[in-house]
C-alpha cells in the first residue's frame, strides 16, 4: 500500500483529546482518522455532528420559554415588516 502524509492544524486539546479516545479504543490516532478517511471515501458522505455548548442550551431553553409566554416576535411575511417591526424595537 503506497501512503502519502496529510498535515492538518488542529487545536492541541482536541489533537490530545482524540489520542486518548484511540489509545482507549486500542488504535492510533492515525488508524482512527484513516477510518474516517476511508468512511468518507466510500460513502460520499461527511456527517459532522455538534453538541450544543451549555450557553447555546441556556438560550434555546429561554426561547422557549418566551414563546410559551407569547414574548416571542412575530412573523413577518415580508422584510418590509420586519424591520419596521425592529426599528419600532429599537433595534
Amino acid at each position: 500500500m503506497n501512503t502519502v502524509a496529510i498535515y492538518i492544524r488542529t487545536d492541541p486539546h482536541i489533537k490530545k483529546k482524540a489520542q486518548e479516545v484511540a489509545r482507549a479504543s486500542g488504535f492510533s490516532l492515525s488508524a482512527l482518522l484513516n477510518a474516517r478517511l476511508r468512511e468518507i471515501a466510500e460513502s460520499k458522505k461527511v456527517e459532522v455532528r455538534y453538541e450544543p455548548t451549555p450557553y447555546l442550551i441556556k438560550q434555546l431553553r429561554q426561547a422557549e420559554k418566551d414563546y410559551k409566554a407569547g414574548k416571542a416576535s412575530p412573523a413577518f411575511d415580508n422584510a418590509k415588516d420586519a424591520i419596521a417591526y425592529l426599528e419600532k424595537q429599537g433595534i
